[in-house]
């Protein structure tokens, strides 16, 4: 008979977020604060890729579940963002709409991690609505501060 599947409960290193189960690589609050600004450095310098992997140890380091929402849905912002510099409309609506589920679920994560999720939810709204945007990055270029 074959074992079964393992569980979160029964795997450390995984955490149920939403109806998945993720990565979980334990950080300490520091470490996190660090990628995150890391990735917010690179965000406003316009390096999204880099952005979207120095942001991934701040998301998986957490089990704070409104935590690594934040950090998700700004990894898939950034995503987007890589998507909007190729031309590739369908994978910039792919990773807003995913940012915009995430998000949706970040609670008053946001504030502890000085981002205006409203505000960003506009902002990804407006993209989505209005598909002159969809080739260019520039209609959520800045994240907002909460």
């Amino acid at each position: 008979m074959p074992s079964p599947q393992p569980t979160p409960a029964n795997r450390p290193d995984r955490i149920r977020q939403g109806d998945r189960d993720k990565a979980f690589r334990p950080l300490p609050m520091a470490a996190r604060r660090a990628a995150f600004a890391e990735g917010m450095a690179l965000w406003d310098r316009g390096e999204y890729f880099a952005a979207h992997e120095a942001l991934e140890p701040a998301w998986m380091g957490s089990d704070d579940l409104a935590e690594r929402a934040l950090h998700q849905g700004l990894i898939k912002v950034a995503a987007a963002y890589v998507h909007a510099g190729r031309g590739n409309p369908p994978g910039i609506v792919k990773n807003l709409t995913g940012a915009r589920r995430h998000l949706l679920t970040a609670g008053d994560a946001g504030r502890a991690w000085g981002i205006d999720v409203p505000d960003l939810l506009v902002a990804i709204d407006d993209r989505l609505t209005d598909p002159t945007l969809l080739g260019t990055p520039q209609s959520i270029r800045r994240i907002p501060a909460a």
